[in-house]
């Protein structure tokens, strides 16, 4: 059996060993050069890489800081896959993201129910919210061929204004200790914490997100038509697919897992909406994700919490090192790229070969 074909197997779940081979070398290679760069401006690159590692996962707290910030991320990076898988380039989960965290926040502000239900409703809704906000593109591009690329980006900006212009101006608690505050949401429709911590059950429901979607992915028809449409819509075409409705539903799927992101933030850590809460949450992180996770929903959630771990490792790695801010981000953008490239070049050598 050839290396392409080997599969590391847990349950049902498959991931191709060359791809985490070439992830693990990828990580190597990233710390390396990282380790360099840091030798070269005078520290010590051992002693960055502990402090980073403790940072991230330390401590329960620390463990509990890396996988919260990594909810969010898992959401767009499962939003970037399925937006990848049918060849679509959905810039817009950021806005996506935005509309699913005020959605959830008006389910949770303006209804009342039994908790359960009520949490369900809310995120439901959050996800509704992304699903609203995937439809213009979409049509847009299927009826028009307007590329997707530009409608999703313009609508980035314009949910992140319309939200703040909302929040600012109807829903604004002026006594929030946070500048740009909604009031709170119920009780009812909060997602439980873990006490003394900022990680929520937003966390669970993204682990449950990824493995419906791979199951979705790899065990259904719908799934092998997704799939079908990414590999050639030329022969998808052919095999009698409609790619124009397979690629609008992989963008409306998209749009969804984005606003159950937002939901999440809303319902699980703010409790409340605040805005400009995401610092890049859906853009660039989640095509970040989607790339170093092979587009597989599996990988996204590993991805998710490298990501997570970079983010709050290095906070600690700063503070222990004394290394400046901007040479931090350096080594986290090294590492995402490094982790990131393998996947892209395949991107790059497909979109070569189908463009020939």
């Amino acid at each position: 059996m050839s290396k392409k074909t080997e599969f590391f197997k847990l349950g049902q779940i498959q991931i191709k060993t060359q791809e985490i081979t070439q992830s693990i070398v990828a990580l190597i290679l990233a710390l390396i050069v990282s380790g360099i760069i840091i030798l070269l401006s005078g520290y010590n690159p051992i002693i960055a890489y502990i402090s980073l590692f403790e940072g991230a996962f330390g401590s329960l707290y620390s463990i509990a800081a890396t996988l919260s910030r990594a909810t969010p991320i898992i959401f767009t990076g499962l939003a970037m896959t399925f937006a990848f898988l049918v060849n679509a380039t959905n810039l817009g989960a950021e806005g996506q993201l935005y509309m699913g965290a005020f959605f959830a926040f008006l389910a949770g502000y303006l209804i009342q129910l039994p908790a359960i239900f009520h949490i369900i409703l809310s995120l439901l809704i959050g996800a509704l919210g992304g699903v609203l906000w995937s439809i213009l593109p979409t049509v847009l591009k299927v009826k028009r061929g307007v590329h997707e690329i530009v409608t999703t980006m313009m609508m980035n900006g314009i949910a992140i204004l319309l939200t703040d212009y909302l929040t600012l101006h109807h829903f604004l608690d002026p006594t929030a200790s946070l500048s740009g505050a909604t009031d709170f949401i119920h009780d009812s429709s909060v997602l439980i914490r873990i006490p003394g911590t900022s990680l929520s059950m937003a966390f669970i429901v993204a682990l449950i997100t990824a493995i419906i979607a791979y199951y979705l992915l790899k065990r259904t028809s719908l799934g092998y038509k997704i799939r079908a449409v990414g590999l050639n819509p030329k022969a998808a075409k052919y095999a009698g697919i409609s790619v124009s409705k397979i690629w609008s539903l992989g963008m409306i799927i998209s749009g969804a897992f984005a606003g159950l992101g937002g939901a999440g933030v809303t319902l699980g850590f703010y409790r409340r909406f605040l805005v400009r809460f995401s610092p890049g949450y859906g853009l660039p992180d989640g095509i970040v994700v989607a790339l170093i996770g092979r587009k597989n929903p599996i990988g996204v959630i590993l991805a998710g919490i490298l990501v997570g771990a970079l983010y709050t490792g290095s906070i600690n790695m700063r503070l222990a090192t004394s290394i400046p801010k901007e040479l931090v981000f350096v080594i986290m953008g090294i590492i995402t790229i490094f982790m990131a490239i393998p996947e892209l070049w395949r991107l790059i050598k497909k979109w070569r070969t189908q463009s020939s």
